[in-house]
């Protein structure tokens, strides 16, 4: 690596260290803050993804305490790339986009601002109302593409700021007007296109510890035009520096500190964790060809629908294909496929891993409300034989 401070191994300790999974997080809130947003999915084959990325990071996480802090107004949804929970310290950053969408730019339809009125106008009246309260042209067919007009018309007034999700009912989210739902020492300046930039670049570095422009601006549009000059500044100016990696520019934050190496731990992620998320990342730097493949065809798939990453220390050493038969609480692992790093020299498992792999299985089992784990298929003879033999119960 030209110019670079650090050794490739101990960025990614670096990278693991940043996104809190080597140090416990303090709270709730304060592990939102760190990793800048938490993405939302409705895949619920096991507890759903928003969930399970907050529970790798903070053991005692419960579900109940997201939407405890999202009544508290600790956090609050809006997009980031992706639907997100956000720490409410951020707010005034989502005004950006919600100016951007006033202003012209299509979110996902054309608003029909005559419906948008009337949608508001009952929200006013009625106090919080969710979709279905919309009666029938607001039912989903169950695509985003189909959904009728006053979901739609919900949803543009969410982007544009005029109304917050003040909590979900069974993942149905529940509208009420912004002036009701945000604390009122919220600060609602808009930022600037410098404003705007110096936040994702500091969201990012906070959050992953380095990274290139096309990272900081994952999935935003004419992200370089707007980041390149504000990073280039910060590096006259001593905020941050840069170096070089396969003919790529990669920026970091200048106080950053590598931890020790990792102890003998594996974290079972979800495929929309924050870590994961940029695929082309992982790929270069912790050497991982990872894809979800939920939208990849049946026929096609080679790891499984919903296949977690197993991460050892800090090495990748694995997927594993997950569902929770909640009749019978056992948390199924339907396909688990090794990678080298699972291995000694002499090709067997590595005893250490297979431990913290089962205490990692036993601790996600009981998660998902789970009594007991069964290995259904593995990429290694030996070891399916093995858990066949022990049939194990957490």
């Amino acid at each position: 690596m030209n110019n670079s401070p650090f050794s490739a191994t101990e960025w990614n300790r670096i990278a693991l260290q940043q996104q809190g999974l080597i140090q416990p997080a303090l709270s709730l809130p304060a592990l939102v803050q760190q990793l800048g947003y938490v993405q939302i999915d409705s895949i619920n084959v096991v507890e759903r993804a928003h969930h399970h990325v907050l529970h790798s990071r903070l053991s005692s996480y419960r579900p109940a305490m997201l939407e405890q802090a999202v009544q508290q107004a600790e956090v609050f949804e809006y997009w980031a790339h992706a639907a997100a929970y956000l720490p409410m310290a951020d707010y005034r950053f989502s005004l950006y986009r919600k100016q951007q969408l006033k202003q012209g730019d299509k979110h996902w339809h054309q608003p029909d601002t005559g419906l948008m009125q009337q949608v508001l106008a009952r929200i006013t009246a009625e106090g919080p109302l969710k979709a279905a309260d919309f009666g029938d042209d607001s039912r989903s067919r169950g695509s985003w593409w189909d959904w009728k007009p006053a979901k739609k018309a919900l949803e543009q007034l969410f982007m544009h700021g005029d109304v917050m999700v003040k909590y979900r009912d069974n993942f149905h989210k529940v509208y009420d007007l912004t002036e009701r739902v945000l604390p009122a020492q919220v600060n609602c300046d808009v930022p600037d296109d410098t404003a705007f930039a110096r936040y994702l670049i500091s969201r990012f570095l906070q959050a992953h510890g380095f990274g290139s422009v096309a990272q900081i601006g994952y999935l935003r549009k004419n992200s370089k035009t707007l980041l390149q000059p504000v990073l280039d500044q910060m590096c006259e100016q001593g905020e941050t520096g840069s170096f070089t990696r396969q003919n790529k520019t990669y920026y970091f934050a200048t106080k950053l500190s590598v931890p020790s190496p990792i102890s003998n731990r594996v974290w079972l992620l979800n495929p929309f964790d924050n870590l994961l998320i940029q695929r082309d990342r992982i790929k270069q730097w912790f050497a991982f060809d990872y894809q979800i493949e939920v939208y990849v065809p049946a026929e096609k798939r080679r790891y499984g629908y919903y296949s977690l990453a197993v991460l050892w220390a800090d090495s990748f050493a694995g997927r594993v294909d997950v569902k929770a038969d909640r009749a019978s609480k056992t948390l199924l692992l339907q396909r688990l496929t090794l990678e080298p790093a699972a291995y000694d020299s002499a090709g067997n498992v590595v005893s250490d891993f297979l431990a913290a792999f089962e205490h990692a299985v036993a601790g996600y089992a009981r998660f998902n409300g789970c009594e007991r784990w069964k290995l259904v298929a593995c990429n290694d003879r030996k070891l399916k034989q093995h858990y066949r033999r022990l049939q194990v119960v957490s």
